[in-house]
């Protein structure tokens, strides 16, 4: 059976987004474990000339469904300001995102199959298929935001691993 669109983005966003919110909840729970104040990780920075917590937990959210509406609208445009989100409000987007993809039907994402998107840009527009902004372009973001999230994280101290990364895999069962 060949890999749909659907299979290519949405299992793999949900996948992560349950891995992001695992790795969220033990930063929580390290914080409250430790006597830090969790606000305190939403604007770390893993370097100084990158951006904080809070970016890369909402650049997730757009990277995926916004990734998905964007293919639907045949318009992506880059992230506005994030705004002040405070560590249980970074939680909760997580969630209302992982909740507005598990509701979308494969039937949705595989028709939009070979449709035009274009990343609109203050001066420039780059045109993509459905599928050539997803695999080349939406993917990488989402992964490298998550994963920057993840190396917050452990920066700070919070006892996470691999498999908090990997999140739920998909096994034969």
């Amino acid at each position: 059976m060949a890999t749909s669109l659907y299979d290519v983005s949405v299992t793999s966003y949900l996948q992560t987004l349950g891995a992001v919110a695992g790795f969220l909840n033990k930063g929580l729970s390290h914080c409250v474990e430790t006597g830090i104040d969790p606000n305190e990780l939403v604007e770390a920075r893993l370097h100084a000339d990158m951006l904080p917590l809070r970016f890369q937990i909402c650049s997730v959210a757009h990277h995926s469904l916004g990734a998905i509406e964007a293919v639907k609208s045949g318009v992506f445009l880059p992230p506005g300001q994030s705004p002040p989100h405070d560590y249980v409000a970074l939680q909760d987007l997580v969630a209302e995102t992982h909740d507005a993809l598990r509701a979308l039907t494969p039937e949705d994402v595989n028709a939009q199959e070979g449709a035009d998107v274009t990343f609109q840009l203050p001066s420039r527009k780059v045109p993509f298929t459905a599928e050539g902004f997803l695999m080349s372009f939406s993917l990488p973001n989402f992964f490298f935001h998550a994963t920057t999230a993840y190396d917050i994280l452990r920066q700070k101290g919070v006892p996470l691993g691999k498999r908090d990364f990997l999140g739920q895999l998909r096994i034969k069962t």
